[in-house]
Order: structure tokens, then sequence, then C-alpha cells
């Protein structure tokens, strides 16, 4: 018996579908889809889009919190207030000899599939700079394996990128490509500068259609202490006259700024990593 209207009918057309059809004969959708978050409707594909409403589809990186114990280092990521899925990545890892490393990458969303392009990056970096290879190899290796995601120049996954690695010494290296900032708390003092112009358009990026040039590194002294501070856009676009927290434990003060940035507006996803330096170091 054929099935009409939104009750029973195709989600995506609303045409006529038969008990048991596998595929709406009217437009192809695949019947029995996932439904929608935004728009409620059965029409999600196997790439995470909402074949009605456009909506792309919230994973289980909505929101995340990674926390090493020992080196009292943290992460938070969220998918803040407007966007329909986390497109930040992050990795905090501490390798056999005490240092800890963290990547932040930030899906370039003008680009398709960004946060393929995140998440590849981060797993591909973190794991170079924990077996020690400097940041120019780290950086290298990640851009390579988000340039594979791409089918065509037309068709190439983006992202930015920081990743740090502070020793127990407190020495700490930073190299970064894109508009992800690193902060020295309690001063806030910027560490970065970045590859952007006055309209906001990124200039530096990873993927298939980014320029040959290498990271930014910056070196901070044996001995530095505070808090180091990563940090994706949806975070600091919002520093601007912010007293940064200045009691709590590092999943507390990066509770708060993700606070902070959620009740400023929350436009882009938050990544937010903090990493104790020098004597809180582990």
């Amino acid at each position: 018996m054929a099935v009409t209207g939104s009750a029973g009918g195709c989600p995506v057309c609303e045409a006529p579908v038969l008990a048991g059809d596998s595929y709406c004969e009217a437009c192809g959708h695949a019947l029995g889809a996932p439904a929608c978050a935004s728009c409620g409707a059965a029409a999600v594909d196997a790439e995470g889009y909402c074949e009605r409403c456009g909506a792309r589809q919230p994973t289980g990186r909505d929101h995340a919190e990674i926390v090493l114990d020992r080196a009292g280092a943290v992460a938070v990521t969220d998918r803040g207030l407007r966007r329909s899925r986390n497109e930040d990545a992050v990795a905090l890892l501490e390798t056999p000899d005490g240092a800890v490393v963290t990547v932040v990458c930030d899906g370039v969303g003008s680009s398709p599939r960004a946060d393929e392009a995140s998440a590849v990056a981060v797993e591909t970096a973190s794991a170079a700079l924990a077996r020690g290879v400097p940041h120019e190899e780290a950086f290298e290796l990640a851009g390579r394996a988000v340039a594979k995601l791409a089918t065509s120049l037309d068709d190439a996954p983006a992202c930015t990128y920081i990743a740090a690695v502070a020793g127990r010494d407190g020495g700490v290296t930073i190299g970064w490509a894109g508009d992800t900032r690193a902060y020295l708390l309690p001063s806030g003092t910027p560490l970065t500068e970045d590859d952007a112009v006055e309209t906001g358009e990124i200039t530096a990026w990873l993927g298939a259609d980014a320029d040959d040039a290498g990271p930014h590194v910056r070196t901070l002294p044996p001995g530095t202490t505070g808090l180091l501070l990563i940090c994706s856009d949806g975070l600091w676009r919002y520093l601007d006259g912010y007293d940064f927290p200045t009691t709590g434990t590092p999943l507390e003060l990066a509770r708060e700024m993700l606070r902070h940035a959620l009740s400023s507006g929350g436009q882009d996803n938050v990544t937010i990593a903090l990493i104790p330096l020098g004597e809180a170091h582990g």
C-alpha cells in the first residue's frame, strides 16, 4: 500500500513510498536514514548532512574534556552555541620522559569536511611530536595527511594549526599556522601572531590548496613558569578586556573560560588547552 505525505512518505521529497521500499523512486533517497537533529526528518546521508534542510549533524566531539593527572594539563573542546558540529580537534598527551604535547586544529569553515581535516591533523602531528620530531616535520606530516583527504583542489578540506611541547624544566616550543593562538597566564601575554589580514581572512592553513610555507616556531626558555594556554578563535575573539581567572585547578579554569566564551555569544567552536609550566608541571 502506498504511503503519502509527511506522515509516511519520503522524508526528503514527500513522494509516496511503499512499505518495504529501501529507496524513494522519485528522488533516490535511502529510506530509513537517521533523523536530523535540526529538522527531525529521517534524511541524514552517509556524510552526516540532512538531505532536507542541509544541516550537518552533531557528533561525539560536541563536548569533550581531557585531563592528564600527573602533568596537571587539561583540554576542553565544545561545539559552541551557533555551529551544528564541532570542527575543532585537540590532542593532549604525556611522553615517557614527562613532556606534554598538545595540538589544536580549527577546521576552516569554508572548506568541505573541515572536521575531518582537523581530526587527522591533530592525530598525525601529536603522534609525531610525541616521538620527538621537530615542529617543522610534524607540521609537514600533518599537512600531507590533510591533503590526502582532498579529491581535487575544489574539494580540499583545510584547518589551522597550533602545537606545543612543554618539557618538565619549563622549556616550551610552539609551532603554528593560521589564527589559533597561545598565551602565557596569569598575565595573558600573547605568544603567537595571526596568519590573517585585516578582514580576518586567514593566510596560512593545512590542506591540499595550502602554500608550502612552514610553521612559525617560537621557543620559551627553561624555567618559564605559569600556565600555557592554547586556544581556538572560539575563545580568543572574546578575550579583549577579559580578566583571566587566577584561582582553581586547570580544569576549573578551562571550564570558566569556556563559560565566558559561551556567555559572550558562543559564535564558534571553542577549544582550550592549559599546560602548567615550571614547578607546577608534574
